[in-house]
């Protein structure tokens, strides 16, 4: 009794003590206009970050007490402080193995330009390699309000094969693109997809999605790849890319031609070297039809979810996170607005309940892509059914798109506690969704508003890269104003979120999807995942949001990026590899 008497006085002796003098802070953000999305304590001046947490928010004067020897002091020069950004839906694994091959149209403003980078391109593109344009831009971004034709394409590109995706409609081939696939007059369509012909019956280069986009997926895929040291490559300068966007987090949705485990090796082996510069944990996409149920067999007896061990260099997470977003292809209706809703096929319900029984079992988190309310319908009858088997339990669920979904799918995702993943695809294929359904229809799509007001957990992303831009800036200036990357008013001004409500969506809103807590605010005992900009969200006028950018990111209480002010702070600049990389010439997302 008395040993415990004496603990007890030296334990509230040490409690007693001020916080200065128990811990130092390893980095200090001074004179910033810090956005904490906390509660209770909504801006501060200054922050203490200690190991991988945040220590403290308040002024500088308060902060500075946790100054050490050691410690690293960054001036933030009254630029606004935000919590790092977090994509709830983004192809990063796979989008990282091909991002050093990839043209970027992302944020070109004149076709003129984009066919010069086009020709520029094809002059350094080496005998064996591709030049590839890949998502992330439309007609309407241009000044001339118009796509390529298939001669301007062939023009500047001449001898070197080209492929040219537009949204998850169609794509280009150029002459050479052509030839080098063999793809001639006796080409079978494949199932869903189209190879537009001549009046001679010749392929014009021309591949459409009627609806089904596999036809632009597997031509994709024949395209060579980079070597494994490219590869790695790549995905640093994707990762970095992203960073530079002020993202220090993305829920990764699997995606088309993503076979696990072996096309992970990459990030597999960067994480291990303590490499990744963003938290990662990522879905497993079923990838062939009438398999489905196998893989997730499978997978469901190899993976234990969230049990990932951290091997003492890098704690950023990455890991399995749970089945999806492709469960069964059979529940497929993809976002070709340029073509009508897909109808499921009948075997739908069948196919879909086994593999979501499996995963019920398991306790694994699933993640079901759903554009149009109809199927969103078909999706609920299957969990709903499954549910009365075997309950949910508070397991962790979410619906992406969900573009067209009605009240009632609403409040029945609300009464089985699941949550919505929304992208500002939008965006992209505003207008091509008005030619299609309407003004009308389109200015509640989706309807985001009325998804916070009855309590659904929603987060934002972008769904990048083959469809829109991987840029974060452009969803939340999309669903603060309701405009398209042109400027078209598409979603209705009432249904459009404040400033703040967005940003929440893309950090803290994104984790209580998954329900994780301790990230997405600059708090106390938080991760240290937070965001210096080079311009003010809030004040900014709203074309500008558009162009905002990272001058300092954090994650996980390192530095990861910085830009030319702050880039004696992070990491060292690496060289871009191979040496022809778009990305090496024009970088990423574009400004001109």
């Amino acid at each position: 009794m008395k040993i415990f008497a004496t603990f007890l006085f030296v334990l509230l002796i040490f409690l007693s003590r001020p916080i200065s003098a128990q811990t130092k802070a390893d980095i200090i953000i001074i004179n910033g206009k810090i956005t904490t999305l906390d509660d209770h304590n909504s801006e501060a001046e200054a922050v203490a970050i200690s190991g991988n947490k945040i220590l403290l928010t308040g002024t500088n004067e308060q902060v500075l007490k946790l100054k050490g020897k050691q410690t690293k002091t960054v001036d933030a020069k009254g630029n606004r402080v935000i919590p790092g950004l977090f994509d709830s839906h983004l192809h990063v694994i796979r989008g990282g193995r091909f991002y050093n091959t990839e043209l970027r149209w992302d944020g070109v403003s004149s076709l003129r330009r984009a066919l010069e980078m086009l020709k520029e391109q094809a002059q350094r593109t080496p005998k064996g390699q591709w030049i590839r344009v890949v998502g992330g831009w439309n007609e309407y971004q241009f000044e001339e309000k118009r796509l390529p034709t298939l001669e301007e394409i062939n023009a500047a590109t001449g001898d070197v094969p080209a492929f040219i995706l537009y949204l998850y409609g169609k794509a280009w081939l150029n002459k050479a693109g052509l030839k080098n696939l063999n793809i001639n007059a006796d080409t079978p369509n494949p199932s869903g997809g189209l190879i537009e012909k001549d009046s001679e019956g010749n392929p014009t280069g021309l591949l459409v999605a009627e609806p089904n986009a596999f036809i632009l997926y597997s031509t994709l895929a024949k395209l060579p790849e980079l070597t494994t040291e490219e590869k790695i490559n790549s995905t640093l300068q994707y990762m970095t890319e992203l960073n530079r966007f002020g993202v220090t987090a993305v829920m990764d949705a699997g995606g088309g031609f993503q076979n696990f485990p072996d096309d992970y090796a990459i990030t597999d082996s960067l994480n291990k070297l303590g490499k990744i510069t963003v938290r990662l944990p990522y879905f497993l996409f079923a990838q062939k039809k009438g398999t489905e149920l196998n893989d997730f067999t499978k997978w469901t007896g190899m993976v234990e979810i969230d049990r990932h061990v951290h091997n003492g260099i890098n704690e950023v997470d990455y890991h399995v996170k749970g089945g999806g977003e492709n469960l069964v292809s059979d529940a497929g209706d993809f976002e070709n607005f340029l073509y009508p809703r897909p109808e499921l096929p009948a075997s739908m319900e069948n196919n879909l309940k086994a593999v979501i029984q499996l995963l019920f079992k398991n306790r694994w988190p699933f993640r079901l892509h759903a554009t149009y309310n109809e199927s969103i319908t078909r999706d609920l009858n299957v969990i709903e059914e499954v549910n009365k088997e075997t309950p949910l339990n508070g397991l962790v669920w979410l619906i992406d798109h969900a573009e067209t979904i009605s009240e009632e799918n609403l409040q029945r995702i609300k009464a089985l506690g699941g949550g919505i993943a929304i992208q500002h695809r939008m965006a992209y294929q505003g207008e091509g969704f008005i030619h299609r359904y309407g003004k009308k229809a389109a200015l509640a799509t989706p309807p985001v508003k009325r998804m916070l007001e009855i309590g659904l957990p929603v987060g934002l992303g972008t769904d990048g890269t083959r469809v829109a831009s991987y840029n974060p800036w452009i969803a939340l200036y999309w669903i603060t104003t309701g405009k398209t990357i042109a400027g078209t008013q598409v979603m209705a001004k009432e249904n459009v979120l404040d400033r703040k409500t967005a940003l929440k969506l893309m950090t803290s809103g994104g984790y209580d999807l998954i329900r994780e807590k301790s990230k997405g605010r600059i708090e106390k005992g938080y991760y240290a995942d937070l965001v210096i900009l080079d311009k003010d969200y809030f004040y900014v006028q709203d074309d500008m949001i558009k162009t905002i950018v990272s001058k300092l990111t954090i994650v996980d209480g390192k530095i990861v990026y910085g830009d030319n002010e702050f880039g004696n702070l992070a990491p060292a600049v690496l060289p871009v590899i191979p040496a022809w990389s778009p990305v090496k010439y024009f970088g990423g997302y574009q400004y001109k």
